[in-house]
């Protein structure tokens, strides 16, 4: 952990304080990525075999979990994980039913009707990860709005394990959220194989989910591949940033770094306090806590990249975390409603102390699919929208040809596109 005093900072040191761990090395982990995509591309599910047991160790005969595989794993997880993995689902559709998109239809001229209709999109990839633990939220998280909103097919893609099967809960959390087609794929594997098809696996026409740095990059590049497939937006290694005042309680702030530090080696958690006894204060605990937990290597390792940044002022921590623009954003204020008109840029918020961002993780129904490593300046999670297409539509009458056709003729002529002005031209010499 790095204490720093952002006054004294110069503009190049400043940015070297906000810089996202793993910067280095980006290009040899796309070409990497590119090679997957090319063995994919050429060989298929004998390559994806190959690609499985070099990366995961495992050799498979058949990727596609079967039925007696689904039932066999969901009845072996303890009813205890069942009963809340279902009580999350339904946080997760009552958050996402009430934020869905609905259809419209406006009269914006007389005889001129437009309207929005919503249609899911046929065929959705999810991508579950696995690499340090499992991730049955993730299905939940995906698998939910997937459902909302109508896609035809949803197919899953997870890493194996040693022995060769899927998580357990992992199964269990996607057959609560009516998911049948499960694959025991990871890495960039499994994205180059939802992104281009194969004998066993279905193409996909849009790709979700979190993952490492090789995961986040295989979804870029699936998306630039001509004809390929969209994505949810780019979802990396995790990171939290901390406002916090005088008044946090340190365990609680501590606790919250480390709920993202023992997420893997390139998490980033950042603290930013106007009161230097607090950095004092985190900084104990943030070692004392950590001595006890089980993934304590993991986390020592990601808190080389945290920083407990003191600030003059909290309008100046908003104003960094805004550049900054965190996957989740902790306002561990005394009143965190007051600040939260200043939040212009973050994943998902939490407001006051006794909000832990593991809640919103699990179980308080928004959704941790978040765009990460400064995405959220401009995207935005997942949600139902996600998963589906808006259409535009127009209907006009003889009435509304003749109010706005020559508004649509002008405006043609001084574009120079003379067949689409004599389109409605042809039209309006049949009006009476």
């Amino acid at each position: 952990m790095k204490r720093i005093e952002w006054s004294s900072l110069d503009a190049a040191a400043r940015a070297e304080c906000l810089a996202r761990p793993g910067a280095d090395g980006q290009a040899e982990i796309e070409a990497a990525v590119r090679r997957v995509f090319e063995q994919v591309r050429a060989d298929g599910d004998t390559a994806l075999r190959a690609l499985t047991r070099r990366f995961d160790g495992v050799e498979l005969g058949s990727f596609e979990v079967t039925a007696d595989e689904m039932a066999s794993a969901v009845a072996s997880v303890p009813p205890a994980l069942r009963q809340a993995l279902s009580e999350a689902r339904e946080r997760l559709i009552t958050w996402h039913r009430a934020g869905m998109a609905a259809e419209f239809e406006v009269e914006t001229a007389p005889g001129v009707s437009c309207g929005r209709i919503l249609r899911p999109i046929r065929r959705v990839g999810l991508y579950v990860p696995a690499g340090t633990a499992p991730l049955p939220s993730t299905a939940l998280m995906l698998g939910v709005p997937a459902a909302l909103a109508g896609c035809e097919e949803v197919v899953l893609c997870t890493p194996p394990r040693a022995d060769g099967s899927a998580d357990p809960a992992v199964l269990a959390a996607a057959s609560l959220c009516g998911v049948r087609r499960v694959f025991k794929l990871g890495g960039a594997q499994a994205i180059a194989a939802m992104a281009l098809g194969t004998d066993t696996m279905p193409r996909c026409d849009k790709l979700f989910g979190p993952g490492n740095r090789y995961v986040t990059a295989a979804k870029q590049l699936a998306a630039m591949m001509s004809g390929g497939p969209a994505i949810d937006m780019p979802a990396g290694p995790s990171e939290v940033l901390v406002i916090a005042d005088a008044g946090a309680p340190p365990v609680h702030v501590a606790s919250d770094l480390l709920s993202q530090a023992e997420h893997g080696p390139d998490s980033q958690v950042i603290l930013l306090t106007d009161d230097a006894a607090l950095v004092d204060a985190v900084q104990a605990e943030v070692l004392r806590q950590l001595a006890v937990l089980p993934r304590e290597a993991i986390a020592t390792r990601a808190l080389e990249f945290a920083r407990l940044v003191r600030v003059d002022s909290l309008e100046e921590a908003f104003a960094i975390s805004n550049d900054y623009a965190p996957e989740h954003l902790i306002l561990a204020l005394r009143e965190p409603r007051r600040w939260l008109a200043r939040v212009q840029s973050a994943g998902s918020v939490f407001l006051g102390d006794f909000a832990p961002e593991g809640l919103g993780d699990y179980c308080s129904g928004t959704n941790h699919v978040l765009p990460t490593n400064g995405a959220a300046r401009a995207w935005s999670g997942v949600s139902v929208a996600s998963f589906q297409k808006t259409i535009s539509l127009q209907e006009v009458s003889r009435e509304g040809l003749a109010l706005i056709g020559p508004c649509a003729v002008e405006i043609a002529r001084a574009e120079g596109l003379e067949a689409h002005a004599q389109s409605v031209l042809r039209r309006l010499e049949t009006l009476p």
